[in-house]
């Protein structure tokens, strides 16, 4: 056994023994109700022991065969400090398939514990984690029956990372399901991770279990995941994990619930240019500065699948350790013997790919296509807030990232504009529908297209297709409105902002002029040109206009995209009969019966 690992172990049975862990709360919130559902609740190791970090004090607990006792230790702290603050709600305990049908479990001390501290098992919900395999589950489920019977409730945890918490799902029915963090993180900006929780929330409901959303960081999946009437969250958005935590929702995430839009699903290739380095994330343990080869040595010979390991001083990265260069290395002859109980910094990189965790995929690309070539080996190291170590990400995922949204894109997306398309479309109008919250729909279509089409050729049509494109994109509010391409001239607008007249107003002026720059100074001054009608006749064709039929939604007035669309059609039909009648640059009609306020129109 090496130094490093036996330090290791000293300092394990250390804390077990002297009852040093530390348990932390991280607060879950419960969408439907707006306050705090409860606390998981997670251990830390002493403030300055090496082993603080959970997966270090696990991982060293296992090797040394503490791995329940270690356990046990966590359960009794945890329980003791969630009784001494009083915390309200449930409180989620996570235990091991193992640690389950340990006999201390069995044995009554348990139960003995919280009629101690006068907490109910009505409000303990044991949360079975995945971090080892399960090989009895007849007798895990028979156990938790047992526990179930005398109050305790089940959650399963990280649902999402294989078969086996599918099947656990499927035999065990618990009360709440975990939604794993990959799914979660990034969701705003993925179709495919939206779609899998969705899927899940429809297993959800035919099971009767309450799911809770993992990991949530951003604003805008927070969003996206209440909108999707997911039950409960939690994440770094919500709260941090805190010894002492908050008993009421912080103002900021108060404020966003009482916004009252609808969060955009993601679509397209735009979309996923918002996606992050973040959404690559893998939170490798990292390495202190003062760590010799032997302990780094050990940990790649521990973990087969580890290709990396960072460096770091203080929480800030400042090298990286490629295992095949060092295990290459430090294999040779006399090498461990004499460079064994020297620096790491030996074989290290001292001048490794560096990320913020905001860059985007396309910039995080760029980076890599001008770095010299071992980055797209090494990978690279993600750092979040004053440049601290937060994980590492390599280029085999950047790769399979890039290629989903191309993918996506080509599926979904209109491929001269690249807004979402007709299905997108129809899935954001049902969301809206089921919101119970008004919204209203714009029908934009381009008067004049065919004949200017036809007389300047495909590609200035397609200007013109283009510019319209852009031209909605830049007067709508990007957070909450939601603009796609039907096909074509017809475009689509789903707004949410208040203001949205004046933008539809906004929007036929802007296009106007936008067509006026693109044409010669004889079309500009006369409004239009000279080309053959479809009799065959020369005669004057007015320049492209926009005619945009408009639609209020109210709650309960629509059941389906359908009756929707076919409404706003109606209204686009109007809105071109005025456009006519008028000879102007464009026309807005405003169908407002549904709404119960009779029919209005706005000319332009």
């Amino acid at each position: 056994m090496n130094a490093c690992i036996e330090n290791e172990f000293e300092e394990i049975f250390r804390i077990v023994g002297e009852g040093l862990l530390q348990p932390v709360f991280q607060p879950i919130v419960d969408f439907r109700t707006r306050n705090l559902f409860g606390y998981e609740a997670l251990i830390r190791g002493p403030q300055d022991s090496p082993l603080q970090r959970p997966d270090a004090l696990f991982a060293t607990a296992r090797a040394a065969g503490l791995g329940l006792d270690l356990e046990h230790a966590c359960r009794e702290a945890t329980l003791h400090a969630f009784a001494r603050m009083q915390l309200p709600g449930r409180l989620f305990l996570n235990v091991s398939p193992g640690a389950l049908l340990d006999a201390r479990m069995m044995n009554g001390h348990c139960r003995a514990l919280l009629g101690e501290l006068g907490l109910p098992a009505n409000r303990i919900v044991i949360e079975l984690t995945e971090n080892e395999q399960i090989t009895d589950l007849p007798g895990i489920h028979e156990v938790l029956l047992h526990y179930r019977g005398r109050g305790f409730q089940i959650a399963i945890d990280d649902l999402g990372e294989g078969f086996a918490n599918l099947r656990m799902w499927s035999e065990i029915r618990p009360e709440f399901v975990k939604v794993d963090k990959h799914f979660v993180n990034g969701i705003a900006d993925d179709r495919v991770k939206y779609h899998f929780v969705r899927a899940m929330q429809d297993l959800g409901e035919i099971c009767n279990a309450t799911l809770i959303a993992e990991g949530i960081e951003r604003v805008e999946d927070f969003e996206c995941i209440r909108d999707m009437g997911i039950a409960c969250g939690q994440g770094w958005f919500v709260a941090h994990p805190e010894k002492a935590p908050a008993r009421q929702l912080p103002d900021e995430v108060t404020a966003v619930l009482d916004r009252h839009r609808v969060a955009l699903a993601p679509t397209t290739l735009h979309a996923g240019r918002a996606r992050t380095a973040r959404l690559l994330l893998q939170p490798i343990e990292p390495v202190p500065g003062t760590a010799n080869n032997e302990c780094v040595f050990a940990r790649f010979e521990a973990d087969a699948a580890l290709e990396v390991l960072p460096v770091v001083e203080g929480m800030r990265p400042i090298g990286l350790i490629n295992r095949h260069n060092m295990i290459d290395r430090f294999a040779r002859p006399f090498r461990k013997e004499l460079f064994g109980r020297k620096s790491c910094h030996q074989f290290m990189d001292p001048a490794p790919l560096v990320v913020d965790q905001h860059a985007t995929i396309p910039e995080l690309a760029m980076m890599l296509s001008v770095a010299p070539r071992h980055y797209l080996f090494d990978g690279f190291i993600i750092t979040g807030e004053g440049g601290r170590y937060l994980g590492v990400g390599s280029s085999h995922d950047l790769m399979a990232t890039i290629t989903e949204m191309q993918i996506s894109a080509a599926r979904y997306a209109n491929p001269l504009t690249q807004l979402p398309g007709n299905v997108p479309i129809n899935e954001h109008i049902d969301r809206m529908l089921a919101s119970g919250r008004p919204f209203v729909v714009a029908y934009v279509d381009i008067d004049n297209f065919k004949p200017y089409n036809d007389t300047f050729g495909y590609r200035r049509g397609d200007d013109v297709i283009q510019r319209l494109g852009q031209t909605l994109c830049e007067a709508v509010d990007a957070h909450q409105d939601f603009v796609g391409h039907i096909g074509g001239d017809d475009f689509f607008v789903v707004f949410q902002s208040e203001d949205w007249e004046p933008r539809c107003g906004e929007i036929v002026a802007r296009f106007a002029d936008a067509v006026a720059s693109m044409a010669d100074v004889g079309e500009h001054a006369a409004g239009g040109y000279m080309a053959e009608n479809r009799r065959g006749e020369l005669a004057f064709q007015a320049l492209p206009t926009l005619s945009i039929g408009a639609v209020r939604v109210s709650v309960g007035q629509f059941e389906s995209h359908r009756e929707v669309a076919a409404a706003a059609s109606t209204a686009k039909k109007q809105a071109k009969k005025l456009g006519k009648q008028a000879g102007m640059r464009g026309a807005v009609f405003v169908e407002r019966r549904g709404a119960g306020e009779g029919a209005g129109q706005r000319l332009n």
